[in-house]
């Protein structure tokens, strides 16, 4: 259950409660009569992961047997030449079957891991092949699985099978107890015999207490097969996707190009703000100046008007020329800081902002720049968007992050997944490993609250 969250601003001396307590904000849950106890059984989910169980039994032999024998006939011609490719056969094999399993557990179990990188070959060949995969430790860690995941899978299908088999049958014990007298010439299910004594289910007492026992396994076995698919899920996270190193290769490199393209976005917005904004102003006011000296000698009092015009239009030019460079990196932030530079921001917010900046010293300039840039944008989109009569802007330290927080009474509905303003700004965060999290209920209030890395 998601816990009601608090719109009160943080006081000073408050201890901060981890971002984790902010929910973004998304469509309702729906509500189920039944507990979720008496739902498992007959849930989606629980007929899936028993799917897998059962089928990882016949995969896994057939993985295993395929990885043993080939390895053993690899490491066997290692005194030949032969060895070494018929190795290489082994372990593509194994990738192959890597790709299989990952299909089959983002089909089955809902978990989706990403494809580990293709085998790198340094030349063109068939022997360079060859070498990239006994170099790859993905290919060494496919092989692991197809070693680990045979015993694994008898286990769990051992367990499943009984757990689910006993327990239905069990339960519905009194609609096929008939089948004794019938066909079995004996009262009911046989507990108990000797040759002397013989103990059968035949009393009403019996058969519902057999009955009972039944509904307990019944209701157990679903969350017993899912914790025995979280052991799956570990193996096919853990030993068949990319390596913990190479993720993070990936994500930087994402975050790479997210920083390039803001650049380059930021770039042309310059680019345009002084094309149709400065310059054009400065290309006007060059044609008065030219035309006013023109008319200094034959009609002083006309140039004079043009160069009191133009003086106006230098004003304009310099304000706007100013907005640029504020836009680019204001001189506010590199002299004052953050409690300045935002300060300076909320003054021109069509709200009235309270800033609160509690920071025992500055943090990066680069991360300073971001949480000045990321704020100013949350305070346009409250003065464009969320018609809010006030906002509250928090910024401090919390071990070696930077937090901010931006909340306002608006209206709400505020959405990161909807690929607006805000997705951009998770991205941008993203890229300096930084997290932002948006609580906005229709309706409102609406809370931003966002960390990144102090690096100092």
């Amino acid at each position: 259950m998601a816990m009601e969250t608090e719109h009160r601003p943080r006081r000073h001396g408050e201890p901060y409660e981890p971002y984790e307590r902010y929910e973004p904000y998304g469509p309702k849950r729906r509500t189920h009569r039944l507990p979720a106890a008496l739902r498992a059984p007959f849930e989606a989910r629980t007929w899936r992961e028993l799917g897998y169980l059962l089928l990882s039994l016949p995969v896994s032999v057939l993985l295993f047997t395929y990885a043993i024998s080939m390895f053993s006939l690899g490491m066997g011609l290692l005194i030949t030449f032969l060895g070494i490719p018929v190795l290489a056969a082994a372990l593509a094999g194994c990738r192959a079957f890597g790709a299989m399993e990952r299909a089959r557990a983002r089909a089955l179990l809902k978990l989706d891991v990403a494809d580990p990188r293709p085998v790198r070959a340094d030349k063109g060949g068939l022997m360079s092949w060859v070498g990239g995969v006994l170099k790859s430790g993905v290919s060494w860690r496919h092989l692991l699985y197809a070693l680990l995941h045979f015993p694994w899978a008898v286990f769990a299908f051992v367990v499943a099978v009984v757990f689910w088999t006993y327990g239905w049958a069990l339960f519905t014990y009194p609609l096929w107890r008939w089948v004794f007298p019938v066909y079995a010439g004996q009262g009911g299910l046989q507990l108990y015999g000797d040759g002397a004594h013989n103990v059968y289910l035949d009393s009403p007492f019996e058969i519902a207490v057999t009955s009972l026992v039944g509904l307990v396994f019944t209701l157990a076995t679903p969350w017993l097969v899912r914790g025995l698919t979280m052991v799956d899920r570990g193996m096919v996270a853990g030993l068949l996707g990319p390596s913990r190193l190479a993720s993070r290769v990936s994500e930087l490199e994402s975050g790479r190009g997210v920083v390039v393209d803001t650049a380059a976005a930021d770039l042309r917005r310059i680019e345009r703000d002084l094309h149709d904004g400065a310059q054009a102003r400065l290309v006007a006011l060059a044609m008065d100046l030219g035309m006013a000296k023109e008319k200094l000698a034959e009609d002083p009092q006309a140039a004079a008007r043009m160069v009191d015009e133009a003086h106006g239009e230098v004003k304009i030019a310099l304000r706007e020329l100013r907005d640029l460079a504020r836009g680019i990196h204001p001189a506010v932030l590199t002299d004052r800081g953050l409690d300045a530079a935002l300060s300076a921001v909320a003054s021109r917010c069509t709200v009235p902002v309270r800033v609160e900046v509690d920071l025992p010293a500055r943090p990066a300039p680069a991360i300073e720049g971001i949480a000045y840039f990321s704020v100013s944008e949350l305070l346009q989109n409250i003065s464009k968007h969320a018609q809010a009569t006030r906002a509250t802007v928090e910024v401090w330290r919390t071990q070696d992050r930077l937090m901010f927080q931006v909340t306002d009474n608006g209206r709400g509905g505020a959405d990161v997944s909807a690929g607006s303003g805000l997705a951009g700004l998770a991205e941008r965060l993203d890229a300096v490993d930084g997290i932002l999290v948006v609580d906005s209920p229709v309706g409102g209030p609406t809370t931003v609250t966002a960390e990144l890395p102090w690096r100092n």
